[in-house]
This record gives C-alpha cells, structure tokens and sequence, in this order.
C-alpha cells in the first residue's frame, strides 16, 4: 500500500436472514486478508454488521462479493475517506444479534418502523415543525455531538435502552417523534421497540447521522460525530477530527480536554483521572469487601481437625513429653496434657500415638491433636487504614487474637489476613492482645519487616494509646516504671515482678468522670506483654473491661473475651515509625471507640 494512498471507510448494515454463518465467515475473512482490508464484519442470522476500511477497489470488490448474498442485495455502504487506516486488524465474527439489544420479538428484517430520509428531516426543522428528535446513542457518543434540542436517552449501552423509554413522559406518546443513531442500525430497533410501547407516530433516520453529514452538513446538529474506529470522530464534512479517546475508560476527548494535565495517553482523562488519595480509597473499600468475603462465616466457625506443632527445645532434652509440654506452654496446666495424653491427642511427626510419659529429645516434632472443633466467634471488622507496596495499616477490632493461639486457629487476624492478601502473607511487627483495638502495622515482605521491626526493638516507635480506668489519678500526669514478668504466669499473662524485665509507661489524664472513670493517654517507651494494663492494675487504676488485671490486685480467669462481653477500653490510638521505603517519619491514627470519647 503506497505511503500516500487514500483510504475508504464504509460503515454498514442490512437485517436479513442469513444461514450458513461459519462458511461465510471463512470466506469473507479469506478475502479481506488477500486484499489488505481491515476492520470488522459481526454476523448473524439476522443480518450483517460491517466496519471496514482498505484502497477504494478492494473496498468496492468486498461489496460486490456481500451484494451477491442471497438478502444483501440492498446493501448500501456509507463512504467517507482518512489519511490512514484507522483498523489494526481484520475479523469477521458470528454474533447472536448484529447490534445487541436483547428485547425478543423486534425482528427489523420482518418489520421496521418508517423511515424518514436526512433531506426531509431537514426541511422539517427548517419549517420549524415540532418534532421530538430522540438520541438513542449512548451517552460517550452523545457528548462529542447532537442535534440541538434533542433528547438524550441517557444509556452506556443499548441493552439499556428499554429502561430509558419507560422513563420518558408519557405525553410523549403522541409526539412526533424522529430517532436516530449513527449510522442507523440501532433504530432499526429502537423504534419499532418504541411503537410497542405506545408511542404512536415514531419514524427512523435514514442512514443515521453519517448520511445526514453527507446530505445536509451541519445543519441543526451542534458538535461532532463519534465514530467507532481509531478516527474517533468526524465533523459534519465526514473529515476526521482533533479528538481522542481515553485509553483507560473510553471516553471521546476534544482537542481542548487532551490539553488537560489530567490526560495521560494511555494511563487517565479529565474523566476517570483519579488522585492518590481516590485511588487508595478505592483499594481500600475492595480490601473491606474481601475481608467481609472471608469473614463471613467466620473461618473458624466450622468444626474441623487441627494439629498444633510441638518442637522441643534444647532445654528439654531427655525430659518426657509432659515435662516438656509443661514447660513451653505452662499456662495450660499438667492436667490438660495428661487429659490429652489419655484421650490419644499427642502424636509424633508422623501422626503415630505418644503418650506423656514418651522421652524426648531435643530438635524433635510432636503434634498436638484436636479433634473437630469449632473457635469461639470474635469480631473479624478489620479496617483498612492505609496500604501501599511495603506497609498495611489496619485498625484492630475487639475481640480478635492476632495469632494462633489457645482455642483460636483460624479465627485469628492473622490467618484472615493471609486469606485476603494471598499470595502475599503481610507480617506483623507488633503486638496487641485480642480484647486491645487500634492500629496495628504490617509489612508486606520478609525484607521490609526486618527495616521496620527492629524500629520496635530499639524503641524508636511513639506509640500512644487511650484507656478508660477505675478512679480518678490524682496526678494529670505521672509515670509507671514497674518490671514486668519475663515469664507467663496464669492465662499466660504478666506479672510485676522485682526481677523481670525493665518496663517504663508515662500517663497524662485527659478527663475524669462523674461515674468514677478516667480517660487516660497512655505512651508506652518500652513493649513488654500487656504492660499498660499491668501498669494501671498495679497503681490500682485497672481498666475497665479487663477480665484479667481485676480490682484489688485480684487476677481473672478470662484470658479473651467473648464477642458479646463489655469491651476491653484500651485502644492503640496513633504510631509513629520510618517508613521502609521512604525513609519519612509517618504517623497512623485509628479512629476513637465510643468510649474514648471525651465529654
């Protein structure tokens, strides 16, 4: 094809009834190839639907070959030429209908509404004869160009048609009403739709709005005409135009909105460009969506088969298999382990039978066996609080253990976060306890875990969490440096204790309440196991909910409280850490429950 040949566009239609679909398809397909011919035929039996583009004689020879098809005699293809193909490929597709509509019984090769011809129509609005001019088009189509004054459907897609007419007036019903399209082959459908549904005196478009430009020009239609090929769209001289279409939502762009800084050729447009921030709104709410997915029903709320690894530690070398379950999990008890013993709950690696009394050694694997069973149900509203490629933010609900642990497997942060992000298992950095709510960090590698958790670890994390206690502090401000237990004690809790760890929180009052509580802030400098609630237990200000840390310096028997349980009131509120890949100083807040509100 020479560099400076001509192209010829045509644009057609015919409803006939046609058979023998694949042999034609073939056939038309074969031909166009051989003469460089480019667009696409849809095939039905119901008729042919055509968009192709080449050199004028093989564009003419393809239509002497479709004017030989029994039913395609009439075929009358609309012309206009482009400087350059404006076609990528060639196909030739079988389709259920040549314009999908979707509405049984329109059958425009039996029946079809009149047919009012550009010339006639124009002389009409000349004389200034009251006719309703109704766009069937969809609405991208509609904003390049209309008639002035016509009614807009109002539609993304013709299948949506229907709906549009039932919604006009009914007055419009004795309307004269003129239909039109682009090339005419949607009203070939859509008017006889509408005259089934009452409208009384309906005519159609000749030849749509291309054989209007070709006959009348631009007279009374303001804009230009979308076409569907890579012109995008013609003015009323059928000459391709300045305009573009948006590669990421399709939308036709003037010469004007191309010039917009939002417009990024293949990525945005002034319509569907959306800011950091929308963006990220948007990922958050499909995360909500996937998280509630794997929610629902709870993971664990279906009885099933667990086995719990056991790996003995070089402490228990030559020591039984209870000693040793005693001493990795001590706040179980002896009796738990003996009742599993005896129940035949204890396995080795292999899934063979132990007993507790079984010597083992160091480096080995046991299995802990749990028949079928069901988790106690917890509170899966995890809340995305912000996420890019390295970091997930979420804000924490109440009650839910972040790992596994005790009767909890499945029913864990953790396990529903592996769910949601898969492929990707995001890892936490810290901790909270499963009746705790706030923000909580993960990282969504192995490699930016290792630059965010030593950030912890060195203490160069500024947390700050809200608590609800018992009592008024009579200081607004005042600090707890009591050790904590470097052991589990009961429920696996802490303790304080002369020669545990070194444990440093600083307090501010933010209110004190008439029914006898306190709103505490609370800044933990150091992060050892429940430390804020041993803190406040110990200077006799224990928080409210707190199953654990009682009143009196009593300990509980609740380890996680159940869904319906008054809520523990501590909340970690805001943090503050490096971020691993920019390297800034950031800071998170997860929004106040009800009862961290000040009055």
């Amino acid at each position: 094809m020479s560099a400076t040949a001509v192209i010829t566009n045509i644009s057609c239609y015919q409803f006939a009834e046609l058979s023998g679909l694949k042999e034609l398809r073939q056939r038309l397909l074969d031909m166009c190839k051989e003469r460089g011919l480019k667009g696409t035929i849809l095939l039905s039996t119901e008729g042919i639907n055509m968009f192709v583009a080449g050199i004028r004689e093989d564009v003419d020879a393809l239509v002497d070959e479709l004017h030989g098809i029994p039913g395609l005699e009439g075929l009358r293809p609309k012309y206009s030429e482009s400087a350059e193909q404006p076609f990528r490929r060639m196909l030739v597709r079988i389709k259920k209908e040549i314009i999908a509509f979707g509405v049984e019984g329109i059958e425009p090769a039996k029946y079809t509404s009149p047919r009012l011809e550009p010339k006639v129509l124009k002389q009409w609005l000349d004389e200034g004869r009251q006719v309703v001019l109704y766009d069937t088009r969809n609405d991208y189509e509609v904003k390049l160009g209309t008639f002035k004054g016509a009614v807009v459907a109002g539609i993304d897609s013709f299948r949506d048609f229907p709906a549009a007419v039932a919604r006009l007036p009914a007055e419009m019903k004795q309307a004269e009403i003129v239909s039109f399209c682009t090339g005419g082959i949607r009203c070939e459908k859509a008017a006889p739709f509408m005259e089934r549904e009452g409208f009384e005196h309906v005519w159609q478009l000749e030849g749509g709005i291309l054989k209007y430009f070709e006959e009348c020009g631009s007279a009374h239609y303001d804009g230009e005409l979308f076409v569907f090929d890579q012109r995008v769209g013609v003015d009323p001289g059928l000459h391709e135009t300045a305009s573009s279409q948006c590669f990421a939502c399709q939308t036709p762009l003037t010469a004007e909105e191309q010039a917009d800084p939002r417009y990024v050729e293949h990525v945005s447009c002034p319509y569907c460009f959306k800011t950091t921030e929308q963006q990220q709104r948007e990922q958050i709410e499909k995360r909500h969506a996937a998280i509630r997915a794997a929610a629902t029903p709870l993971p664990g709320s279906v009885p099933y088969e667990h086995e719990r690894p056991l790996h003995v530690p070089a402490a228990c070398d030559h020591q039984t298999l209870l000693d040793t379950l005693c001493h990795v999990m001590p706040h179980l008890g002896r009796e738990i382990w003996l009742a599993a013993s005896e129940a035949g709950h204890l396995a080795d690696k292999d899934g063979h039978r132990v007993t507790a009394d079984q010597i083992v050694r160091a480096g080995e694997h046991y299995l802990h066996l749990t028949p079928a069973q069901r988790e106690p149900d917890v509170n899966a509203d995890i809340r995305v609080l912000f996420e890019d490629e390295a970091i997930l933010v979420v804000n924490k609900p109440a009650p839910l253990p972040v790992h596994v642990g005790g009767r909890f497997n499945r029913n864990t942060l953790q396990f529903i976060v592996d769910v949601v992000w898969h492929p990707l298992r995001p890892r936490t950095v810290h901790r909270l306890d499963a009746n705790t709510t706030g923000v909580m960090v993960l990282c969504k590698t192995r490699h930016f875990a290792r630059l965010v958790q030593p950030q912890f670890e060195r203490g160069e994390v500024e947390k700050l969490y809200l608590a609800r206690v018992k009592g008024h502090p009579p200081q607004d401000e005042f600090i707890c440096d009591a050790p904590v237990s470097a052991e589990a004690g009961k429920l696996g809790g802490r303790n304080v204790d002369k020669a545990g760890l070194e444990a440093r929180t600083e307090f501010r009052v933010l209110q004190r309440d008439a029914d006898g509580t306190a709103l505490i802030e609370a800044r933990p400098i150091t992060g050892r196991t429940n430390q804020i609630r041993i803190h406040l237990w110990h200077l006799g200000f224990p928080i409210i909910g707190d199953a654990a840390y009682l009143a009196d310096g009593e300990i509980g028997e609740t380890q996680t409280l159940a869904v319906d349980d008054p809520p523990l009131c501590l909340h970690a509120w805001k943090i503050t850490f490096q971020h691993p890949l920019t390297k800034e100083r950031v800071t998170f807040e997860a929004e106040r429950p009800a009862w961290a509100h000040a009055g």
